[in-house]
């Protein structure tokens, strides 16, 4: 049996290793009551079955899995949900825009690597065509042994608007320790309180999800138990890289929710010109246990970028 298969139908995409579907893209959603309609990856699941990520939570109906995302652009929000305003809080405005999968450009459909290569557009609320996207997933590094695997996740960002545009998140607009935008991944509820790990504490057995807030580490893992299954996982998420000025930091937290978010405009804006391009590379590993401190810092170690 081949590594990873891939089953491409007209709606989604389904990623299987050694018959566990590990990842199914979803590149035409359905139409939910709270806009903001975008392609995502749920479920995302561990080699033993088991489900990592979340889909529209009670609290945030607009998370889904992991996301390539953006909640504020020039006074658009690409992300769903009510957009921060400063001196005001959370608001519901009619700015919500979205993502739209315009065509697959290149898949490898099995073997010790799946990918695909797409382009997107992301359009304003208004109907205006801003963005022009490509992106590539790519899922490799199957592991049985050890019960992991990886995903990558790059992404190309150019303005089509003929504007500069302004991309940043709540905390460039005014709220502290807000500043998730970009790629996301919102986890099993169930993880909820689970342990985090990051690179920026070498020595330590597990780390404050507010000490790490805003962190330029170069990963982060949270790891949880499972509802349902007995058991628990690990999700191990590298930084990576942005072609934007601002460092890369994280949006972290395992309360009240666990969610990871490696942010290229975590506290500064990225200004995009016209034609300008914005190149955000990631990496995602899953792993079917719960890894001790220094199994984390190992597979840390070996997936690094």
């Amino acid at each position: 049996m081949a590594a990873f298969t891939l089953d491409l139908t007209d709606a989604a995409a389904s990623v299987t290793a050694s018959g566990i579907e590990v990842a199914r893209y979803v590149f035409d959603p359905a139409l939910e009551a709270e806009g903001g309609e975008k392609p995502y990856l749920h479920p995302l699941r561990s080699l033993d079955g088991a489900t990592v990520s979340a889909y529209r939570p009670w609290d945030h109906r607009w998370h889904k899995g992991l996301q390539v995302t953006w909640t504020h652009v020039s006074g658009e929000n690409f992300w769903g949900g009510p957009t921060y305003v400063d001196g005001l809080g959370y608001v519901p405005q009619d700015n919500v825009g979205t993502i739209h999968h315009d065509a697959f450009t290149a898949t490898a459909d099995a073997g010790d690597e799946v990918s695909l290569d797409e382009t997107l557009t992301w359009i304003t609320r208004a109907g205006d065509a801003w963005i022009a996207e490509r992106r590539r997933h790519r899922f490799h590094g199957l592991d049985h042994a050890r019960g992991l695997w990886a995903l990558d996740l790059a992404t190309s960002l150019r303005n089509i608007s003929g504007r500069p545009l302004e991309l940043g998140s709540p905390t460039t607009q005014g709220r502290p320790d807000a500043g998730y935008t970009g790629v996301a991944l919102r986890l099993a509820r169930a993880w909820t309180g689970g342990r985090v790990l990051s690179s920026a504490e070498p020595e330590a057995d597990a780390a404050d999800p507010a000490a790490v807030m805003g962190s330029t580490a170069e990963w982060i893992a949270l790891s949880g138990e499972h509802d349902e299954v007995d058991g628990g996982g690990t999700v191990l998420a590298f930084a990576g890289s942005s072609t934007g000025d601002p460092a890369m930091r994280w949006f972290v937290r395992s309360e009240p929710f666990p969610i990871l978010a490696p942010s290229p405009a975590f506290s500064e804006p990225i200004t995009l010109d016209p034609d300008a391009e914005l190149a955000l590379t990631h990496r995602w590993v899953i792993g079917d246990r719960i890894w001790s401190p220094a199994e984390t810092r190992a597979v840390a170690h070996e997936y690094a970028l």
